[in-house]
C-alpha cells in the first residue's frame, strides 16, 4: 500500500473516530444517529477508502459499552455493507445514484446490528431494525451532499492517486 493510500486512510478512521466520540450518546444503542456513518459514501469515489472506514469503525466500537458484541457485528456489517455496494456501483451511472445505492445497503443491512442488539438486550428485532435503520437512513441520506461537496474540493477520486 502507497505511503499517501495509508496516511489518507488513518485521517479518514480519526475522522470518523473524533465524529463518532464527539457525541457518544448518538453512535451507540437502538436509536442511533452515528454521524460518522456518511464516511461510507467515499467507497462511491475510490474503493481503497475501505480501510479507512473499516478502521474507523473498528477503533470507534473500541470505545462501545457492548464490547466485543459491537466490534464483531459492527465491523461486520460495515465489511459486508461495503463489499456489497463496491459490487452495485459500478453497474451505476451517476454519483448520485450511487450514493443512494450506498445508503440503501447500509440502511438494509442494519438487521445486522439490530440482530446484536437483541442479543445484548433482548429487544424485538423488527422494530429494533427499524429504528437502527431509520437513524442509518437520515445520516447516509443527509450525508450525500455533504460528501458530494467534499468530493469536489478535495477531489476524492484521485486523492489516493
Amino acid at each position: 500500500m502507497k505511503m499517501k493510500t495509508l496516511t489518507v486512510n488513518a485521517i479518514i478512521a480519526a475522522l470518523y473516530v473524533a465524529v463518532s466520540l464527539a457525541i457518544p450518546a448518538l453512535a451507540y444503542g437502538n436509536l442511533q444517529f452515528r454521524i460518522a456513518e456518511m464516511f461510507n459514501h467515499l467507497i462511491v469515489f475510490n474503493k481503497r477508502y475501505f480501510f479507512g472506514i473499516v478502521a474507523g469503525v473498528f477503533i470507534t466500537n473500541l470505545f462501545s459499552p457492548l464490547g466485543i458484541y459491537d466490534l464483531t457485528f459492527g465491523v461486520a456489517h460495515s465489511v459486508i455493507s461495503l463489499g456489497i455496494v463496491l459490487l452495485i456501483i459500478p453497474r451505476l451511472k451517476s454519483e448520485t445514484h450511487k450514493m443512494i445505492a450506498t445508503a440503501v445497503v447500509f440502511t438494509f443491512t442494519t438487521f445486522i446490528i439490530a440482530y446484536e442488539l437483541v442479543l445484548v438486550y433482548e429487544l424485538p428485532f423488527y422494530l429494533t431494525w427499524l429504528t437502527v435503520g431509520a437513524g442509518e437512513l437520515v445520516v447516509m441520506l443527509v450525508g450525500i451532499p455533504v460528501i458530494q461537496a467534499l468530493g469536489k474540493r478535495l477531489n476524492l477520486a484521485t486523492l489516493l492517486d
